[in-house]
C-alpha cells in the first residue's frame, strides 16, 4: 500500500506544480493528496487500533485482578 501512496503523492505533486498560482497548487495538493490519503490510512489502521485497544484493556483487567488479589492478601500467603 505504501508504494501506491508514494506514487499518488508523486502524481498529485506534479499536478500541483502545473497549477497557475501557488494557492491553487497548495489547494490541489491538499485536496487530492493529503485529505484522501489521511482518510485511507485512518481506515486502513482501524483494525490495528482495535486490536491494540483490546490488548490494553485485557492487560488493565489482569493488572486490576492482580492488585485486588494483593489487597485481599497483603502478606502473600496463598488463600486457604
Amino acid at each position: 500500500m505504501w508504494i501506491v501512496a508514494v506514487a499518488w503523492i508523486y502524481v498529485v505533486g506534479l499536478m500541483a506544480l502545473t497549477e497557475t498560482n501557488l494557492v491553487a497548487g497548495i489547494m490541489t495538493f491538499l485536496g487530492y493528496c493529503v485529505l484522501p490519503l489521511s482518510i485511507l490510512f485512518y481506515l486502513a489502521g482501524s483494525k490495528r487500533r482495535r486490536l491494540r485497544n483490546a490488548q490494553a484493556a485485557k492487560q488493565r483487567a489482569s493488572e486490576a485482578i492482580k492488585s485486588s488479589e494483593d489487597r485481599d492478601n497483603p502478606d502473600g500467603t496463598p488463600p486457604v
